[in-house]
C-alpha cells in the first residue's frame, strides 16, 4: 500500500504539480491519462504491465458485487428486558415475548428497522421509530391477560389511582398532563401504582400528597419519599414570587 501511494506521487502527483485546473472533471481527465499510461507501463523486473497482471491474475478471481449494498447497523449488547416486555434504545421502547421479561438480549438497529436477539436467535423484528419516547409494541408479544392494557387510556389510569387517593390520581393525572403524549407518562404512573404493594396505600397516598406540594410529578420523587419516611414530615415553607407575564419568559413547556 505505501509502495502504490509512492509510485502516485511520483508518476501522476508529481506531473500535475505545475498545471493549473479549473474544475474537478478537469483534473480527472488528466489524473485518467497518467493513470492509463502507468498501468500500461511494463515492469522493470517481470517486463510486464499492471494492467496484464490484472487481467491475468486479479480479474479472474474477483467476486461479484453483493445484491445489495452495505447496510450500517448498531448493536447494544446486554440489554435488560424490562417488566413491560419492551427495550429501550435511544429513548424509544420495542417490545419482544413476554416470556423473556427480565432477561439480557441484543438489539440490532439501522435506518429502518430493529431486531432483538436472545441467544443469537432473532425474538423482534419492528420498524424504527423515528420519535422520542415511543412504545413500538407486538400484540402478539403480551401474555392474553394483558392485552387489555393495549387499550389504556389517561382515564383508566387515573381510575385506577383514585382507588388508592386523590392525592395519588392528582399525581398520577399531572405526570400525564406535563408530557407530550400522555403515553410517555403511562410507565411512571404504574411504577408510582405498584408502589402501594411494597408499601401500602395509606403511605403511598400521603407520599403523593407531599410530592404534589414539593411539585416533584416524579416516579423516583414518590419512591425516595418513602423509603426515607419523609411522608409524614411537615412540609418545608414556600415562599413563591409568581413570575411577571413577558414574551421573553419562554416558560417551561418550551423545554419539553
Amino acid at each position: 500500500m505505501e509502495v502504490a501511494v509512492l509510485i502516485a506521487q511520483r508518476w501522476i502527483i508529481a506531473a500535475l504539480r505545475d498545471r493549473t485546473f479549473f474544475s474537478i472533471a478537469e483534473v480527472n481527465r488528466a489524473i485518467r491519462e497518467l493513470l492509463e499510461k502507468l498501468n500500461q507501463r511494463p515492469l522493470r523486473k517481470l517486463k510486464r504491465s499492471r494492467w496484464e497482471l490484472y487481467l491475468e491474475l486479479d480479474k479472474p478471481n474477483l467476486l461479484p458485487l453483493p445484491e445489495k449494498p452495505y447496510q450500517f447497523a448498531e448493536w447494544r449488547v446486554g440489554l435488560r428486558v424490562n417488566v413491560d416486555y419492551h427495550v429501550e434504545f435511544q429513548t424509544n421502547y420495542y417490545s419482544v415475548p413476554y416470556q423473556l421479561v427480565h432477561q439480557e438480549v441484543d438489539l440490532r438497529a439501522t435506518d429502518a428497522t430493529v431486531e432483538i436477539f436472545h441467544r443469537h436467535k432473532r425474538v423482534a423484528s419492528h420498524l424504527r421509530s423515528l420519535g422520542q419516547h415511543r412504545h413500538v409494541t407486538d400484540s402478539a408479544h403480551m401474555p392474553r391477560s394483558h392485552r387489555e392494557h393495549a387499550e389504556w387510556t389517561p382515564s383508566r389510569i387515573i381510575h385506577w389511582a383514585r382507588e388508592t387517593g386523590p392525592s395519588t390520581a392528582q399525581l398520577v393525572e399531572a405526570i400525564m398532563t406535563e408530557r407530550r403524549h400522555p403515553e410517555q407518562g403511562y410507565r411512571a404512573c404504574l411504577g408510582i401504582l405498584r408502589l402501594s404493594k411494597r408499601y401500602s396505600p395509606e403511605r403511598l397516598e400521603k407520599a403523593c400528597a407531599r410530592a404534589l406540594a414539593c411539585r416533584s410529578h416524579s416516579y423516583r420523587s414518590v419512591e425516595s419519599i418513602l423509603k426515607n419516611r419523609l411522608e409524614d414530615q411537615p412540609l418545608p415553607p414556600r415562599n413563591i414570587i409568581p413570575l411577571p407575564r413577558h414574551e421573553n419568559l419562554r416558560g417551561s413547556s418550551y423545554f419539553q
